[in-house]
Parts: C-alpha cells; sequence; structure tokens
C-alpha cells in the first residue's frame, strides 16, 4: 500500500542518514541491533548480493522466499552439512540468550533440548527408544517454521521518528 511504501521510505532514510544507499556502518547506529549477539549474519543478510525481480508471479515469490529461508537456515546449521544438529541449535540459542543476566546456560540448553525434541516429534513422529534424531534438516525448516511471524527482526521504532517528506 501507499502507507507501506512511505513507512519503508521514512525508514530507509533514517538508516540510510538521508544518502542514496545503506552502507553496513549504518546498522551500527540501531540500538536494538546493536547488542544482538548474532548482529554479523543479520548484517550480513542485508547485503546479500542476490538480484531481486521487481515483477515475480507466484512462483517466482515462492522460490524466492525460499532462497531467503535457506540462508536462515545456514545461519544455524554452521557447518554446512544439510542439518542443523541439536549442538548447533545450542550454541545459536545460547549466543542469543547470552544477554539475559537472569539465564544460566543450562535454561538456555533445556529450551534449545525442548525446541527440538519439538521439531523432531513434528518431523518424525512418535520415535522409538533406540531411534536418534540427527537433526533438522532443510525440508523440515520449511515444514515448520512460519518465518513471518517467528523470525524477524525490529530495526526501528517507527512513532519515535518524525516524518521525512
Amino acid at each position: 500500500t501507499s502507507e507501506q511504501i512511505e513507512h519503508l521510505h521514512r525508514r530507509f532514510k533514517q538508516l540510510s542518514r538521508d544518502q542514496l544507499t545503506i552502507r553496513k556502518e549504518n546498522f551500527d547506529s540501531i540500538p536494538d541491533l546493536e547488542f544482538n549477539p548474532i548482529r554479523g549474519k543479520i548484517v550480513h543478510a542485508f547485503f546479500d548480493k542476490r538480484p531481486i525481480e521487481m515483477n515475480m508471479d507466484e512462483e517466482q515469490l515462492d522460490r524466492f522466499r525460499k532462497e531467503k529461508l535457506k540462508f536462515l537456515f545456514h545461519m544455524y546449521d554452521s557447518d554446512h552439512d544439510g542439518k542443523i544438529t541439536l549442538q548447533e541449535y545450542r550454541n545459536v540459542v545460547e549466543e542469543l540468550l547470552s544477554g539475559n543476566p537472569h539465564l544460566e546456560k543450562e535454561s538456555a540448553r533445556s529450551i534449545a533440548d525442548g525446541a527440538m525434541m519439538e521439531a523432531a516429534s513434528i518431523c518424525v513422529g512418535q520415535m522409538g527408544p533406540d531411534q536418534v534424531y540427527e537433526g533438522i534438516t532443510f525440508e523440515d525448516f520449511l515444514k515448520g517454521i512460519d518465518i513471518e511471524t517467528k523470525m524477524h527482526v525490529r530495526f526501528l521504532n517507527m512513532e519515535t521518528i518524525a516524518h521525512c517528506y
């Protein structure tokens, strides 16, 4: 909508400091991103060099969405073996929660373990006592993620920014 375009334009102008392009250095001034433990990965995602077509059909949009999800998947799959293992997931959860003084490392580990057990139950179903869940594959990731509502980064509180014209 025109309102969304105006909102995006204001955010762009704020981040770029009224320049024609946004540079990596512009991300240094984002308070919500400053102490994020995976800040480098998030900033890198914004400078992904894949071309974007403006007039995509549904098939192209779906393919583009899957490419974005594959990028996110690789943020977790640190050894790029095609699976997010329990240890890789623990590492990310511990990184994300490391700034919380009220959460011990063991609590972060329990959160990761619980999430991985949930993923196993969704992707594999009931597992036998001798069965081991090796990790989340990209196909599992596609099935079990609601990217639009669960994985986002809040950059600016737009209520505090004056309207730019």
